[in-house]
């Protein structure tokens, strides 16, 4: 039996890297898991992945607050409240300050920021008592990281998040953590800096790195796992490095 069964999840781009790694962990745990994310073919693929008794897939986008009312819709009509919150869905672009332009932070923010608020906000009357929050940070919150500037910034505003909720909501024993990955092989490596550049970028990281490698969703997925489990009853507003150990040593 896992740590999760018969619990209910929600993640938020949930369909591709690490919150795909995170929805299928949660599933494997034994909870029902409902997924959000915005490519609909993607989406299809990652509930196939999780298997389709164990998941409920919603197209749609953390940063239209009527989409994020069908994911909370979904999981109202099925009666079980809500156990465990991964507010993973993010975005990042690169611009150094001379280039950032202002489309780049308002896209930035609303997704990162504004629509992990409202992720969790919205979920605020469904969840039980005892739930857990789990918020995706990233360890670039506290590097110079060229050219990474507004990402950054934007993680940097989820682990204050992550404080400030964990004081709000303990009263009723929800558990509201930070997960903060640092280097980590997902897709958005080749999106981010192009099908050219991407080995390149890859091995630069993973030199970077204490452990001389990149980190693997499934990887943060296990910390995900534990934060969302009672294994983790003693952790309140901590933000847990997943990083290989970049920023520790």
């Amino acid at each position: 039996m896992g740590q999760l069964e018969g619990k209910t999840a929600a993640t938020t781009g949930g369909h591709t890297g690490i919150g795909l790694a995170g929805a299928v962990r949660l599933a494997d745990e034994g909870a029902h898991v409902f997924v959000i994310g915005r490519r609909k073919a993607e989406l299809d693929a990652a509930a196939e992945t999780i298997g389709a008794a164990r998941v409920t897939a919603v197209a749609g986008d953390i940063t239209n607050l009527a989409d994020l009312g069908r994911l909370y819709d979904a999981v109202r009509a099925r009666g079980r409240g809500l156990d465990v919150v991964f507010a993973n869905a993010a975005t990042a672009s690169l611009a150094t300050l001379e280039q950032v332009a202002e489309e780049q932070i308002e896209r930035t923010f609303a997704v990162n920021v504004r629509g992990t608020l409202f992720t969790v906000q919205k979920a605020l009357p469904l969840l039980n008592d005892g739930a857990s929050v789990i918020l995706n940070a990233s360890t670039a919150a506290g590097n110079g990281t060229e050219a990474f500037g507004v990402c950054a910034a934007s993680k940097a505003a989820v682990r204050s998040f992550a404080r400030t909720w964990a004081d709000e909501l303990k009263g009723r024993g929800i558990r509201v953590n930070a997960v903060s990955p640092g280097p980590v092989d997902t897709t958005g490596i080749t999106d981010l800096f192009g099908e050219e550049h991407a080995p390149g970028v890859r091995a630069n990281l993973a030199a970077g790195v204490a452990m001389g490698r990149m980190g693997r969703p499934e990887e943060v997925a296990a910390a995900v796992a534990f934060l969302a489990s009672g294994q983790s009853s003693y952790v309140l507003g901590a933000n847990l490095c997943v990083d290989g150990g970049e920023n520790q040593i």
